[in-house]
């Protein structure tokens, strides 16, 4: 058969249809929320207490993440539980997930530095406490701020629209004006603590904000042209436009079957076509986790068509190129990131080679 002829009918029948291989990470911004037990450190001279946290964040890159949180607890005295305890804050937390194909709870490590504000009631008649804590009535309240750093590891796991994430962290708390530092053993002393450590052991979820990234819906199929032009030495790249993978997976999504199924029909209709199967990714992420990501999805396309029907005889490959092959620009001419350019690149290609 005529290969331009052959091509057209091909690209016809992929006209407009996919942005390729899906995205490499989920970079929307989304929100987060959680709560545990803030396991005091015990010379605090209070007790634990539940806490809370919100905050927003987003994915920098398919392994970082990055979160500005807001937490609030409430500890009471443990000499007097009817003074008031409370102590919130604010935290960035950088998170590096251990991701593996296939797996819907990954791993991960996290570090975070803040600010803790503090707020302790004080019986100004205790004879533990030093005189240059100032004495404002009955009870006092020693207010202050103090910088915080925490390190941790969690796991979070994918449960459709929103994600899960189950977390044990300590907090090292600067907290070197502290009342209860004076009251946690019955000797007067002139100096308090200089730290403390807490515990925070919580469960959270992540709720993505906006639609999920996805091609544009193919439009109909473009019938091909009715009479064959003269054949010609010239390279025919189908680009399957809508064939895209959930975030670090290369299982097929729902639309991106209907796709491959389309493309699997026109390949059994010209049986002496041969293509190459080939994937490719944006910039994002570094060349050696791009190399895999784009091999992983060209073999999910690969399994499709031999499943689907195609004799392995006819494809090349599956091949991934990684980010080696873009056909349009990663970044702006200043430098600054250009997502409608890296969408054009994150694709998945019938490569046709006859």
């Amino acid at each position: 058969m005529n290969k331009k002829l052959l091509c057209a009918a091909l690209l016809g029948g992929f006209a407009f249809a996919s942005s390729a291989s899906a995205q490499e990470f989920d970079d929307r911004w989304y929100l987060t929320g959680s709560a545990g037990m803030n396991i005091q450190d015990s010379n605090r001279d209070s007790r634990d207490a539940p806490f809370l946290a919100l905050g927003v964040g987003k994915f920098l890159n398919p392994n970082w993440s990055l979160d500005a949180e807001l937490n609030y607890q409430k500890p009471k005295a443990d000499r007097n539980q009817d003074l008031n305890w409370s102590q919130y804050g604010i935290s960035l937390d950088a998170r590096y997930h251990f991701l593996a194909e296939g797996r819907n709870w990954n791993p991960y490590v996290l570090m975070g530095l803040g600010y803790q504000r503090a707020e302790e009631e004080f019986d100004p008649s205790n004879p533990l406490l030093p005189a240059r804590f100032t004495r404002n009535g009955a009870p006092s309240v020693q207010k202050d701020g103090h910088v915080a750093g925490k390190l941790g590891f969690g796991a979070q796991g994918d449960v459709g629209r929103v994600k899960i994430r189950t977390e044990l962290a300590y907090r090292i708390d600067a907290h070197d004006n502290s009342v209860g530092a004076f009251l946690s053993d019955d000797e007067p002393r002139d100096d308090g603590a200089d730290w403390f450590g807490d515990v925070l052991a919580s469960v959270g979820v992540v709720v993505p904000l906006g639609p999920e990234p996805m091609a544009p819906v193919a439009p109909a199929p473009v019938a091909p042209p009715p009479a064959p032009v003269e054949d010609a030495p010239i390279p025919v790249t189908i680009d399957l436009r809508g064939v895209n993978f959930e975030f670090d997976k290369s299982n097929l999504r729902p639309d991106a079957v209907s796709i491959l199924s389309e493309a699997t029909q026109i390949l059994q209709r010209y049986p002496e076509l041969r293509v190459e199967v080939a994937g490719h990714t944006d910039s994002k992420g570094s060349d050696a986790y791009n190399q895999a990501l784009s091999e992983r999805r060209a073999s999910a396309v690969y399994d499709y068509l031999t499943s689907n029907g195609i004799d392995a005889g006819r494809l090349v490959g599956p091949n991934g190129y990684g980010e080696s092959r873009p056909i349009a620009p990663n970044t702006n001419p200043d430098g600054s990131d250009n997502p409608e350019g890296r969408a054009e690149n994150r694709r998945t290609e019938l490569n046709v080679q006859n």
